[in-house]
């Protein structure tokens, strides 16, 4: 059974999953009815150090840095339409090899061109963020999941969750936290450029 958490609450992931090495994150959304523009959704993750700042440009792995330089965090490729079941974008961790520096590795999602398109989060249903266990795939037994439900009316990005460390084991937060300034205001906030 999913164990399904809300807003703020967190889980080892020894509790998804006894032993669980290769974690992989899913994000999905739906694009709600719109002017007919696309819709485009962009799942990215930061490895951020215990001071709360990416480790460098290089830790932010998205669509066009498909992997960090300890290559533990791999992006699986960009999905430009939302459409179809389950994730829409998913990335990989291998948490045995995630730099010491990485305290924490934040997932979020941003739109694409949200201001020329004039989209915000609000415009988007059944946004979720599931984290399962990469060696046990389709098995739902072994899976944990945040659904976002629909209070980011305003915002273009989004971060969904973040995967941390206590002492020897890794926990997963849901978070939700809004931006209403994009993938740049996320990237500040963590001490980072958008190029």
């Amino acid at each position: 059974m999913t164990i399904n958490l809300s807003k703020g609450g967190n889980i080892s992931l020894a509790k998804v999953s006894p032993g669980l090495s290769h974690a992989v994150i899913g994000l999905g959304w739906n694009p709600r009815s719109t002017d007919g523009a696309p819709f485009d959704l962009d799942a990215s993750a930061i490895l951020v150090d215990a001071n709360g700042k990416g480790l460098s440009e290089a830790n932010f792995v998205f669509y066009n840095n498909l992997k960090d330089p300890s290559g533990s965090v791999v992006h699986q490729g960009d999905n430009r339409t939302g459409d179809g079941e389950g994730d829409d974008e998913t990335l990989a961790v291998d948490l045995a090899n995630v730099p010491p520096a990485a305290d924490r590795i934040v997932f979020l999602a941003s739109i694409n061109d949200a201001d020329e398109r004039r989209q915000t989060f609000g415009q988007v249903s059944d946004a979720y963020i599931r984290v399962y266990d990469g060696d046990a795939p389709g098995d739902s037994e072994k899976e944990a999941r945040f659904d976002l439900g629909e209070d980011a009316s305003t915002e273009t990005a989004l971060v969904f969750g973040e995967l941390y460390r206590r002492d020897t084991e890794w926990k997963f937060r849901a978070i939700g936290q809004g931006y209403t300034n994009g993938l740049i205001g996320v990237l500040a906030e963590y001490g980072l450029n958008a190029g």
